[in-house]
């Protein structure tokens, strides 16, 4: 744990949010300022601070991230429409907070990715 990281203090219980999902591995709580009707970040427990960061050693944590947007998607009721996972990398991309984490977005059409 990094202890001045907000996602760190949120996985570990420190501050609260509205938990989605939890198991071993990662933790998934809604966005406070969503962008979608359904819009949950999905966040390790391990702290790392971007992709960048993942090296071998992380690829089960990994997996776990993506297996549990598939299962944040179902709970939310999203799966079946579609959903969108999205990760920030650095600051180019748009990561504010640096702290791996998904976006699952979802509950209405989201459109294509980029403009063409």
């Amino acid at each position: 744990m990094v202890p001045d990281c907000i996602f760190c203090k949120i996985a570990s219980g420190q501050i609260r949010a509205e938990y989605v999902y939890e198991d071993d591995w990662v933790v998934a709580f809604k966005d406070l300022h969503p962008i979608a009707p359904v819009h949950v970040l999905i966040v390790p427990k391990t702290h790392l601070d971007s992709l960048n960061e993942a090296a071998p050693a992380n690829e089960a944590i990994l997996g776990r991230l993506l297996a549990a947007g598939r299962q944040v998607a179902e709970k939310t009721g999203v799966a079946a429409g579609g959903y969108r996972i999205i990760i920030n990398n650095n600051r180019d991309a748009g990561q504010e907070i640096f702290h791996l984490h998904l976006h699952l977005l979802g509950g209405r059409g989201l459109g294509p990715m980029l403009a063409r």
